[in-house]
């Protein structure tokens, strides 16, 4: 892959969250950065803060669902820039309520741009990375790709899909010896405005189940995996901790969530009546990447630095073992 202050990106849900702390991050590497989402407001403020860091940035306000608006969009890139090296998909929107309280319309809205966004922004990569034998993909989910929770059926049916998605996709490009990669990120619990905009029927705030990281530790990670392309990235100890439990126990895993996953879910803070959510439209204002857990989230994974280093640990390492055999010889 090319270095990041040569890379030409494309980042969706870029207006806040996670995507916003991505673009932001790969502006501040002197990348060409193209941000989608549906909030103008909040794209125009994340452009001028990837030109203030160094980078350049191409505004382009859409709603992801829209596969013909995700296909100009890209098209428009290339026009500007030339190409796109590297395409990040993040838009989501969630619903928090009981299954039995869902409705139909609630489903298919989530799907359309959180499965079919992604597929959308993947196809329209595709059309300008494959002739040219060259760029990666990679999509932002979750570690309830892997392991669901209650109250969030919609959120963790989607993001499930766009893993089994993703993995087609994965072997046909294998099959075609392409040298097109695509990646995946499963993220733990993040401190993100997500929680302010969701459509909630709980009773309380919703709030990300604890440990809860910074959106900058993702972006870090992303940054990583747009230069060293790999399969999958599970950040954080809790996200690998919970794919790796879902497959080991997950009966236990339905259970423990079935007694404490409706609480670990909500603040203390009752929601008013009638709080406004950004499922079918978006929401005015900028919020940018930060929620409200400011005081409860880590800066950093010891987890995810391990991996972004582990040339040099496993050359510390070594030659902490050598020096131990010398000194044991010499003794």
């Amino acid at each position: 892959m090319r270095k990041l202050s040569e890379q030409v990106v494309v980042v969706t849900g870029a207006s806040s969250g996670v995507g916003r702390a991505i673009a932001r991050a790969f502006g501040a590497k002197g990348a060409k950065v193209g941000v989608i989402a549906r909030t103008r407001e909040a794209l125009e403020h994340c452009a001028e803060e990837i030109r203030a860091s160094g980078g350049e940035a191409l505004v382009l306000p859409l709603d992801v669902a829209d596969a013909a608006a995700v296909e100009r969009a890209a098209d428009e890139v290339v026009a500007r820039w030339g190409r796109i090296d590297t395409w990040v998909n993040d838009a989501m929107v969630s619903v928090f309520s009981p299954v039995k309280q869902m409705k139909a319309q609630e489903y298919r809205r989530v799907t359309e741009v959180n499965y079919l966004g992604f597929v959308h922004g993947t196809l329209a990569a595709l059309k300008h990375m494959l002739p040219r034998d060259e760029g990666q993909i990679i999509q932002v989910g979750s570690a309830l790709v892997y392991r669901s929770i209650p109250l969030q059926s919609a959120y963790c049916a989607s993001k499930a899909a766009i893993r089994g998605f993703t993995d087609s996709l994965r072997c046909e490009l294998v099959h075609d010896r392409s040298r097109v990669k695509i990646s995946m990120l499963q993220l733990p619990a993040v401190n993100t405005p997500q929680f302010d905009v969701v459509r909630s029927r709980l009773p309380n705030h919703p709030q990300p189940v604890p440990p809860i990281f910074e959106p900058e530790v993702i972006a870090r990670a992303c940054l990583h995996v747009a230069e060293h392309p790999r399969r999958e990235l599970w950040i954080g100890w809790s996200a690998v901790k919970a794919i790796l439990g879902q497959k080991v126990i997950p009966g236990l895993l339905d259970r423990y969530l079935g007694r404490m996953g409706y609480a670990a879910q909500q603040t203390d803070e009752p929601v008013p009546p009638g709080r406004p959510d950004n499922v079918d439209a978006p929401l005015p204002g900028d919020r940018g990447a930060h929620g409200d857990f400011d005081a409860r989230a880590r800066p950093r994974s010891a987890e995810l630095w391990l991996t972004r280093h582990r040339g040099a640990v496993a050359a510390a390492a070594a030659a902490c073992v050598g020096a131990g055999l010398l000194a044991w010889r010499s003794a």
